[in-house]
């Protein structure tokens, strides 16, 4: 029996966090590991040199960044990390979150207080306003308590409003939550849900950054953390969005990235509601109900009589599946298709295919076969 070195661990631990701290974009990081190996610890102990001839577009200052990240001392970081519950998990890791990986600018790393599982590719995220009304702040810890009962996880931003209260409201069911947060996982923004991310992280679910540890929440970095919220989800729920809310622009990442968006209708004289309006407006699922929002993503829920519910699918396929999901679903057949022969046939990008093919494996109308390949299920 091979007995892992902790050393090692840490030592790659360290690695991923130096390469976090760099702050590169995603498609630059995954360019730079591709010429590495996939190994960080292989890519710093290269000269810089090496990393122009990777990134030909590498700035002087970027190198400068490089060169002073290289030589810094990440051992308080890691300390934090191991007195926390945390830990850097990387693209490769098999507990990296399912839905993200098939997405051109997935994070090549996550920092996270707590833990991925298999389980939550099948979530869903709820946002809204931060300064909700009462009604808001019920309907979203509500329907979060439904959905966690259901067994999915519910996602979302860790802020004030309606995403504190769908977090509140999965904590309620026992059911399982993450927050993807706009600053370091080690920041806790808004302070007053200091409390809220330790219980999160203490039940099981996870609160998670793709920023350095340390990282001050600036305006900027929120609408890039949007896009892991409604990445790592099957569908967003939109609750008491004002037409210039945040969380639009999540709805939008949803919609780009092949999601169901959902949300919920409300008084038209407040101004509250105007952004779920305009949201149903451009083809948004209405939703009275936690069964719309199962019966729109194709997933059935089973409850178990000793504790919450567990999630199955296998439905039949939605009437109104997305063209682009129907189009690759079409291709199927009961026979192994390989993927590439897919990507040719379909006219769509190798990122979206396997995106969709993600979502449909969720669904239960496609499996995963050995040999780059998927069947139809039905």
């Amino acid at each position: 029996m091979t007995i892992a070195d902790p050393t090692a661990g840490k030592l790659r631990q360290i690695a991923w966090l130096r390469m976090n701290a760099l702050e590169f974009a995603p498609k630059r990081v995954h360019t730079l590991l591709e010429r590495f190996g996939g190994s960080p610890e292989t890519a710093f102990s290269e000269p810089d040199s090496t990393w122009r001839d990777a990134l030909p577009d590498l700035t002087a200052k970027q190198l400068d960044r490089l060169r002073k990240i290289r030589d810094q001392d990440f051992s308080k970081e890691l300390a934090f990390l191991e007195r926390s519950g945390g830990r850097a998990v990387a693209f490769t890791d098999p507990d990296y979150p399912t839905n993200l990986k098939p997405l051109p600018d997935a994070p090549p790393v996550l920092i996270v207080r707590g833990s991925f599982v298999s389980e939550d590719k099948f979530s869903v995220a709820i946002v809204g306003s931060r300064r909700a009304s009462s009604y808001g702040l019920s309907l979203a810890r509500r329907f979060a308590a439904e959905l966690a009962d259901r067994g999915l996880t519910i996602v979302s931003g860790g802020a004030r409003g309606v995403d504190t209260q769908a977090h509140l409201g999965a904590l309620d069911a026992k059911g399982r939550t993450i927050a993807f947060l706009g600053c370091g996982a080690d920041v806790n923004y808004p302070s007053e849900n200091r409390t809220l991310f330790d219980n999160i992280v203490a039940s099981g679910g996870a609160v998670a950054s793709e920023f350095p540890l340390g990282t001050r929440p600036e305006p900027w970095r929120f609408p890039a953390r949007n896009r892991l919220i409604s990445g790592t989800s099957l569908g967003v729920l939109v609750i008491e969005s004002p037409i210039d809310s945040g969380s639009l622009i999540t709805a939008r990442e949803a919609g780009d990235q092949g999601r169901d968006v959902f949300a919920i209708p409300g008084p038209i004289d407040t101004g509250r509601n105007a952004g779920c309006h305009k949201l149903i407006q451009d083809g948004a699922k209405l939703v009275q109900n936690v069964d719309d929002i199962l019966e729109e993503l194709g997933v059935l829920t089973l409850r178990s009589p000793d504790g919450p519910t567990n999630l199955i699918s296998g439905a039949p396929v939605p009437a109104n599946l997305p063209p682009e999901q129907r189009r690759v679903l079409e291709l199927l057949t009961l026979q192994p298709r390989n993927v590439d022969s897919m990507i040719v046939e379909s006219k769509m990008t190798a990122p979206q295919v396997s995106s969709i093919l993600t979502l449909l494996e969720m669904r239960g109308l496609a499996r995963r076969v050995p040999g780059n390949a998927f069947v139809r299920v039905l």
